[in-house]
């Protein structure tokens, strides 16, 4: 229901910022529907879990529809829990989701949903699109390939896109595979 509920506010707000005032009166709908069928704890909770950069508990309010103290409170439960991060910002802590509680779901994730003939046959297909990018580019890295393009490049932007993107996965796939034989070998 949380994701669900964001991607139908994302898409009500974007259709109502361009419709006369009866599209503005849908957003409200949609904000009040969630507001009924939620606790405040659950709308900080779905809030936090989709911030990647620190936010201030009073933002966190605004998009939660709860008050500022509110949301502090929920907000530092969820960092005592290790679900999100805080960082001061001067006299602003600022609240995110705990990044590494994030890659560890996906690992698990990833672990669970893949055979292990598939991860190690995903695990080498990405090993040679990175190999053809680094012929391709003569480069060893999307960093290095980043400053031979020229900002005209769409090709070779789309390019360092894709590389960092799989680079990314891959070591996702190595640390899911690296998970299994570790959780294989602690079961013996």
């Amino acid at each position: 229901m949380s994701d669900s509920f964001l991607r139908k506010l994302f898409v009500v707000e974007r259709v109502a910022s361009s419709m006369p005032e009866t599209g503005k009166d849908v957003n409200e709908q949609v904000k009040a529907d969630w507001k009924d069928e939620t606790t405040p704890f659950e709308r900080v909770y779905e809030i936090v879990e989709q911030t990647h950069d620190g936010q201030s508990a009073a933002e966190i309010a605004d998009r939660a529809l709860v008050s500022e103290p509110t949301a502090r409170r929920h907000c530092k439960a969820l960092v005592n829990t290790g679900f999100a991060e805080a960082d001061q910002d001067g006299q602003t802590t600022l609240y995110k989701r705990n990044s590494d509680r994030i890659l560890m779901s996906r690992i698990r994730e990833l672990r669970e949903e893949v055979t292990r003939p598939e991860l190690l046959d995903s695990i080498q297909e990405m090993k040679a699109e990175i190999r053809r990018y680094e012929d391709r580019y003569d480069v060893v890295s999307p960093e290095e390939l980043s400053k031979q393009l020229d900002a005209d490049e769409t090709e070779g932007w789309d390019d360092l896109t894709a590389w960092r993107t799989t680079r990314q996965n891959l070591a996702v796939a190595q640390a899911a595979l690296a998970y299994d034989e570790a959780s294989h070998r602690l079961a013996v």
